[in-house]
């Protein structure tokens, strides 16, 4: 057999070969990684790959490989780095960049420079601009513009204007930064002074920015006159006025109260943005037009322009103002409709429509929706339930608010105490009191003050109230001496009225309430010589009492009533009706409240005047105008008197309906007989 022999390789030709196989394979290696990290053709260059990392916003990466090869960078590669470094605002990755280019020896032409400096500029390190801006050789005007507007930007106004001066060549742009910067930072006087400056500059031409400027200061100031120059200026020139012109006209005319010019302003603009809605729905409101801010409103939602949050707030937080509720749901149904975003603060803003209009079930509803309920919805609702008769559920929410981690802060509190002071929780309200600042490190205000004075003046307590006012920090007010003199009027605490009275006198003189007030204590101890003294001294200062007024909506339409009342056209059915309601009442053990009825009078005459005050003349107006069983809602503007809230809860029982009463105060829900503040209030 014959033997096969193995074909004899040379040893060095048999190391050649593999050694050439795993070359290979090294480098098909290498350039399978490079593929795998940086998403690249085999024929892109090292610019491509940055162009590449750049567009996946992956600078880092990109920044790095400068450091990964061995020949200068071209111009192109540099001015891409730099601009996604300001694209993403990465100042060190910047930096970084700049570094290279003196360590590759690259010469920094003045356009390259301007680069930098805007980079630096934008992402606030003005002293590396700075630095920059003194090492170029050359500057162009481009240069001066950057180191300009990125003082102002930052509020370094000094700085900016230095340069400004400096500056060899101004253009526009020149102007405008520095005037522009003034307006951002409150100083508009300045602002003003520079655009004069300006028109004084032959070479200098104001454009729409640089008046859009001029007129935002004078809104500013406000000043009406310089902003109609400025007005006459643009007519005169017949400049193509742009929204952001138009937007600044509208500011101006709004914020210095010419809002007929202002709407007339709003009326020429052909194409309205929803700021300049906004802002002219804000400004109706403002100035106490809020028939004409919600008839605006409609109209924008039907005008193709979506409101956004801000539009929302505001025309909630006016609803709530005027416990408009079914204004504040006709809102919120299109919030509905066209679709919100969660965690805005207009959905703060509807838990506070709700909670102020009386409407604590939908304000919880609203509140419950919301992923991570903020402060001001959480405070909304807390005091929504404090005013609304139910301290348990408020006390109820601020626990539940400490326990989710959110800090509560001194309006809260405010909340808080209230809710004690209509329950007559005094020693919870006291321990609430006090860890304000020991547990939760926040100072005292004077409204917690006039809430505890309160909330003890009400229970009696009143030596307690006088160690708080004698030894506080801060000077009462007169929220708090008006809780004090309430609480003296509710016990009968004469001497201690008389302190709270004086001091009212000093702080402000023209109350009629302080006056009213004092005068219902003396009338109530049957110190009629008293009254007298007090009914003169009013005269004496041309001092009217204040009108208790109530009004109800029925088929939205207002119905307003002051103390008898005989203007409305129902006048005589209402007073009919009062009349036989008056007679059911008494059978039910009502007994008129004559206590406070300031005149000397015969008591027949007094239980006469007490018939025809205006919350039951509103009452019962919406009795007769609505079905059996349908809800009554009134709202008044001075705090319910003690007769009425007596006779009212007999009313609902008689008549079987719910009746809600918003005072100055609080709600009173009155059902079958009861009353939700459970008569402490």
């Amino acid at each position: 057999m014959k033997a096969i022999t193995r074909a004899r390789v040379p040893r060095c030709m048999l190391f050649s070969s593999t050694s050439h196989s795993q070359h290979s394979q090294f480098r098909n290696d290498i350039r399978n990684n490079l593929k795998l990290k940086y998403p690249i053709s085999e024929n892109n260059n090292f610019e491509e790959t940055v162009d590449v990392l750049c567009q996946q916003k992956r600078v880092k990466e990109a920044v790095e490989l400068l450091h990964r090869i061995d020949h200068r960078p071209s111009g192109r590669v540099y001015s891409t780095l730099i601009a996604a470094c300001v694209r993403h605002r990465v100042l060190e990755l910047g930096r970084r960049v700049h570094a290279h280019t003196k360590a590759s020896n690259f010469v920094l032409g003045v356009v390259m420079s301007n680069r930098l400096l805007d980079m630096y500029a934008k992402c606030g390190s003005l002293v590396d601009a700075q630095m920059l801006f003194d090492e170029m050789g050359h500057r162009d005007l481009c240069s001066w513009n950057t180191m300009i507007a990125g003082y102002a930007k930052l509020g370094r106004l000094e700085q900016a204007r230095k340069l400004f001066d400096e500056m060899p060549n101004r253009d526009n742009f020149s102007w405008n930064a520095a005037i522009s910067g003034y307006v951002s930072h409150d100083r508009p006087w300045e602002a003003l002074e520079l655009f004069r400056a300006m028109q004084r500059c032959e070479r200098s031409n104001s454009n729409k920015f640089t008046l859009s400027s001029a007129l935002a200061a004078s809104a500013a100031i406000p000043c009406l006159r310089l902003g109609k120059e400025i007005h006459g200026f643009l007519i005169r020139t017949e400049l193509n006025l742009d929204e952001v012109v138009w937007s600044a006209l509208l500011d101006l005319y709004g914020k210095c109260g010419s809002l007929d010019e202002a709407r007339g302003i709003f009326d020429q603009m052909k194409s309205k943005d929803v700021v300049s809605w906004t802002t002219m729905i804000h400004r109706c409101f403002e100035d106490g037009r809020k028939e004409e801010g919600f008839s605006l409103f409609r109209d924008l939602t039907r005008s193709g322009v979506r409101p956004n949050e801000y539009t929302f707030a505001g025309v909630l937080n006016k609803c709530a103002d005027h416990a408009a509720e079914h204004l504040g749901k006709e809102v919120h149904g299109y919030m509905i409709r066209v679709g919100y975003d969660p965690c805005s603060f207009a959905v703060s803003a509807l838990v506070h429509m709700y909670s102020k209009c009386g409407n604590t079930r939908a304000a919880r509803r609203v509140f419950n929706q919301m992923v991570q309920p903020d402060l001001v919805s959480w405070t909304s609702l807390i005091v929504g339930y404090a005013q609304n008769g139910e301290p348990d559920e408020a006390l109820h929410f601020f626990e539940l608010l400490l326990q989710s981690g959110t800090k509560p802060d001194q309006i809260t509190f405010v909340g808080v105490l209230s809710a004690c002071t209509h329950a007559g929780l005094v020693d919870k309200g006291l321990e609430y009191f006090h860890s304000i600042r020991e547990k939760h490190g926040l100072m005292h205000t004077a409204d917690h003050y006039a809430c505890v004075i309160d909330l003890l003046a009400r229970s009696g307590r009143f030596k307690e109230a006088e160690d708080i006012i004698d030894n506080m920090p801060i000077k009462p007010d007169k929220f708090l001496w008006a809780s004090l003199l309430g609480g003296c009027r509710i016990h009968g605490n004469l001497e201690l009225a008389k302190r709270a009275a004086k001091a009212l006198y000093e702080i402000e003189p023209e109350n009629p309430a302080t006056y009213i007030t004092l005068a219902n204590i003396y009338a109530n101890a049957g110190l009629w010589t008293e009254v007298a003294k007090v009914r003169k001294d009013m005269d004496n200062r041309g001092i009217v009492k204040k009108p208790g007024k109530s009004w109800i909506e029925i088929k939205r339409k207002m119905h307003v009533f002051l103390v008898g009342d005989t203007s409305h056209p129902k006048t005589s059915h209402i007073h009919e009706f009062l009349v036989e309601l008056s007679k059911k009442m008494k059978e039910e053990g009502y007994v008129p409240d004559t206590n406070f009825v300031l005149h000397d009078v015969e008591e027949e005459q007094k239980e006469q005047n007490l018939v025809y005050h205006s919350e039951k003349l509103a009452v019962a107006f919406g009795i007769l105008s609505t079905p059996p069983g349908t809800p009554i809602k009134v709202f008044k503007n001075l705090r319910t008197c003690v007769d009425c809230h007596t006779g009212i809860k007999y009313i609902s029982k008689i008549v079987q309906r719910k009746i809600i009463v918003r005072d100055s105060n609080r709600f009173h829900c009155f059902e079958n007989g009861i009353c939700s503040c459970k008569d402490y209030w």
